[in-house]
């Protein structure tokens, strides 16, 4: 098998990932990919205080890492995470959206202690194949995990909004226009659902303010005064054991995402990609450390993208190449930047409700999509264990160690779990038996 595909030239039908299109096809497909990843990656960094210059650059250059790690046989983009959301957060007393985070160096180094344990799996995975991740994070754990994320932001996202009436307006405006773009549109402005909305509410907040006197007008002259071209404010990480001990534990979520997008590009090309999973958890890993050395966020495989393709039924990989090399072109540009910047408080507080909520009902429907059973009692008490201990931020101190409510759900469901299955086993008089084995066995008996 060579580490790079022999790619082949195809102008009709589904393009598979070991394909190509014409290079102005490939162009435009490659810059729609960067519209689609676009909204949610410069959403999460502003959510936190990161630089959303930064965040987009350091996207673009994950990608190609990305790339070259898995031989280019995986069509995927790499953006901002949404799971470190939360515990960067937590981890820096952040407000979201209130500006630029002062505290980021902490969060940088909890990342980078993050991607470098995503190694680690990686390099596992490669090693042993990825059946022992499947057993020891089944669906009703990664689901609950998930869900846990959001839940355990809607405090933040609530107070993100501000605390005057009209801002309280404006976000619910903002919600609204979102929830517009989603029933409303088709094609893909739905599938730009956060982008467009936002766009939609930022036009009607500027009318309302700098037009009608209410509010806080946006201050426009920052977009004039920046130059088109500039190098980001790069940061320096610092490791600190509380920070480090909060962040760590998405390194589950990172996982979960990961190999559910290889799987779903996996159904939709009929192409096997699970000999490259560990390749691809090494990659994302990698650009994760990479970003956060230089003040960027941790990155993940993006559903967005995936979206994309199965909308275009196009998978080529060269595609991610050329979207990452125009990321990379827009994060070196200071006016883009000034406009993002001056997007309002109460509009990324709205908009902060929406994706919240999204994450947390995207835990449920990793339950719905895989059939968990809740009639099943170890599923059931998994499930509701996780979620009030995340969404309740059930913390634990032991001396100077802190392992906040996001990190005991994720640990808890994990080792829940595990018990719960060994207990099973050892019910049905066969501890190497499969999990709900003793279920089958305890039917047989009946009969």
């Amino acid at each position: 098998m060579s580490y790079f595909p022999t790619w082949k030239l195809k102008t009709s039908g589904i393009i598979a990932p070991d394909e190509r299109l014409p290079a102005g096809q490939t162009i435009a497909l490659g810059v729609q990919h960067v519209v689609a990843m676009f909204g949610s990656t410069i959403l999460a960094p502003l959510l936190m205080g990161f630089d959303p210059n930064l965040a987009i650059l350091m996207s673009g250059i994950g990608t190609l890492i990305f790339f070259v790690l898995v031989g280019g046989h995986v069509p995927s983009y790499l953006g901002s995470s949404f799971a470190f959301i939360g515990v960067v957060i937590a981890a820096t007393g952040y407000v979201a959206g209130s500006g630029a985070n002062a505290n980021i160096p902490v969060a940088l180094g909890g990342i980078i202690v993050c991607g470098l344990i995503y190694c680690l799996v990686g390099l596992i995975v490669m090693a042993t194949g990825v059946k022992w991740i499947e057993r020891l994070m089944p669906p009703v754990v990664t689901g609950a995990v998930v869900a846990v994320i959001g839940l355990n932001l809607a405090p933040t996202a609530v107070a993100s909004v501000g605390g005057t009436d009209f801002n309280a307006w404006i976000a619910l405006l903002t919600v609204c226009c979102v929830g517009g773009v989603a029933v409303y549109t088709r094609g893909l402005i739905q599938k730009l659902l956060i982008l467009v909305g936002l766009g939609i509410s930022y036009a009607i907040y500027a009318v309302l303010t700098n037009g009608l006197g209410l509010g806080t007008p946006i201050d426009f002259a920052k977009i004039g005064e920046a130059a088109w071209f500039g190098v980001p404010q790069f940061s320096s990480p610092e490791f600190s054991v509380s920070a480090i001990t909060l962040i760590a534990p998405v390194v589950i979520i990172l996982v979960g995402e990961n190999l559910g997008h290889i799987k779903a590009v996996t159904a939709m090309t009929g192409r096997n990609l699970d000999p490259y999973m560990g390749r691809a958890f090494l990659g994302d890993g990698i650009a994760t450390m990479v970003s956060a050395s230089f003040g960027g966020t941790g990155v993940t495989t993006y559903g967005e993208n995936i979206g994309v393709m199965a909308a275009t039924r196009v998978y080529s990989t060269l595609l991610f190449p050329i979207a990452a090399i125009f990321a990379i072109i827009l994060g070196f540009s200071p006016k883009f930047g000034a406009v993002i910047q001056t997007i309002p408080q109460p509009i990324l507080g709205g908009t902060s409700i929406v994706v919240f909520g999204l994450i947390a009902v995207a835990g449920a429907r990793v339950w719905v999509v895989n059939h968990v059973d809740f009639g099943d009692n170890r599923n059931l008490i998994v499930a509701a264990v996780t979620l009030i201990l995340g969404a309740g931020d059930f913390t634990i101190h032991i001396g100077n160690f802190t392992l906040g409510g996001i990190g005991t759900a994720t640990f808890g469901a994990i080792i829940l779990n595990a018990l719960m299955a060994f207990g099973e086993r050892m019910s049905a008089g066969n501890p190497n038996a499969q999990p709900h084995e003793a279920d089958l066995t305890e039917k047989k008996d009946e009969e």
